[in-house]
């Protein structure tokens, strides 16, 4: 009997959900309702200081961010905004900004009109609008500048910052079931329900269905999907995705990736954020590179080429492939500002860098470009593979020079405009 050919795994059916634009002069990033799954990330700058935070925005933005966030928590932040803003705009870097706003959103964005307008999406945490009698009041106001400037809104639930009040209404419901929850089951509904009440007072002050947003995040990788399956099931809101405190370094980046290569695979999430703690000194983009790897190990989106290297064995004692990937994937990712424009579609090229016969002129053949240096023992020669046919043999000492220069002929030659 024949085998039935194995199915490659792919992302669920798109979820359906309304369609949101984020714009900023003529530059909109569209949001769900088909739209590609975006990147966000966040500054870590005082946002009093105009020039530092517009410099943060620049390298987030450069470095593959299509949204950016920014604290607005004082009277001095919110007057900065439109500075940085016009910053921004001097020097040529369109991306969105999005004002996180706690606790005094509605008088900032009341008292401070010039925010208000330089922002392109308003971040409200339904948690932190007010207390009682307060709360429904603050939060108009601040759906009301939505409405006024035109601008979409995310709700943004957190597990750290839960409307105390739905809460303690939910665990008196719950007391009161045959079965009671456990007291994670109640916290997430609450999460959820904060959500969708919220939105839902949002549009019958005039909001639209697809001027939100909603995001509801945790720090647990677990009640991170429950949370979002749940909400998925009972919304068509774009949905913001991200842990709230994923950690610093390989947890960070591990938890998040397995958190959302998840949902996503299931086609949940328009929008992601990868909240990594930078250790002292490294750069805050890493956690816009961490996003874009898991959008592009998914194969959802393509944003930079691909370097394929082995991991190494004691067939590679030497560390020349090593050497030679990491100088191919930095060469490359030093282009892409340029090639992005330069040669559209580079961005789906594949090189291969392998270090012996074993897989090397297999995987050099998968690749685009691809190179098979020699392992411990074997001929001091470099097989290189262009589009699967054998192209040349390199030898020598200047073997990466010479790779890197065939790369740069293959991209000039495959994605640059005919003549």
């Amino acid at each position: 009997m024949q085998a039935n050919a194995p199915t490659v795994a792919a992302p669920a059916a798109p979820r359906r959900t309304r369609r949101a634009r984020v714009a900023w002069g003529g530059h909109v990033v569209t949001v769900g309702g088909g739209a590609p799954v975006r990147v966000q990330s966040m500054t870590n700058t005082g946002t009093a200081d105009a020039a530092a935070t517009a410099a943060q925005v620049k390298e987030l933005a450069q470095a593959g961010s299509e949204l950016v966030r920014i604290t607005v928590n004082t009277p001095e932040a919110a007057a900065a905004v439109p500075a940085i803003r016009e910053l921004l705009d001097r020097m040529g870097i369109a991306v969105p900004l999005i004002g996180d706003f706690h606790y005094n959103g509605h008088r900032l964005l009341t008292e401070f009109p010039g925010c208000a307008q330089a922002l392109s999406k308003y971040r409200i945490n339904p948690g932190n609008v007010g207390k009682g009698g307060k709360r429904d009041a603050q939060f108009a106001q601040m759906i009301e500048a939505a409405l006024k400037w035109d601008k979409p809104v995310r709700i943004g639930v957190n597990w750290g910052s839960l409307d105390q009040d739905l809460l303690a209404r939910l665990m008196d419901e719950n007391s009161r079931r045959p079965r009671p929850w456990d007291t994670r089951q109640v916290m997430a509904e609450a999460l959820i329900a904060s959500a969708l009440e919220s939105a839902r007072a949002a549009e019958s002050l005039g909001m639209r269905g697809e001027q939100i947003i909603l995001s509801c995040k945790v720090s647990g990788v677990q009640d991170l999907i429950a949370v979002y399956r749940a909400l998925a099931r009972r919304c068509d809101y774009a949905l913001h995705l991200g842990l709230t405190e994923a950690g610093m370094g390989v947890k960070g980046t591990v938890a998040s990736s397995s958190a959302l290569a998840i949902l996503l695979q299931e086609s949940i999430g328009d929008t992601i954020r990868v909240s990594l703690t930078p250790r002292p000194g490294e750069a805050r983009a890493q956690e816009v590179v961490v996003a874009l790897e898991i959008l592009q190990a998914l194969g959802l989106r393509a944003f930079a080429p691909s370097v394929t290297a082995c991991p190494g064995c004691g067939r590679t004692a030497s560390t020349a492939f090593q050497q030679l990937a990491a100088q191919i994937d930095d060469h490359l990712r030093a282009q892409m500002p340029l090639w992005r424009d330069q040669y559209p579609g580079v961005e789906t090229l594949k090189v291969a860098v392998m270090g012996c016969i074993v897989n090397g002129p297999g995987e050099s053949r998968h690749a685009d470009i691809g190179i098979s240096l020699p392992g411990t023992g074997e001929q001091p020669a470099a097989p290189v593979f262009i589009d699967g046919q054998k192209a040349m043999t390199l030898r020598g000492e200047n073997i990466a020079a010479e790779f890197q220069a065939i790369v740069q002929g293959y991209v000039e030659k495959k994605f640059g405009s005919p003549a």
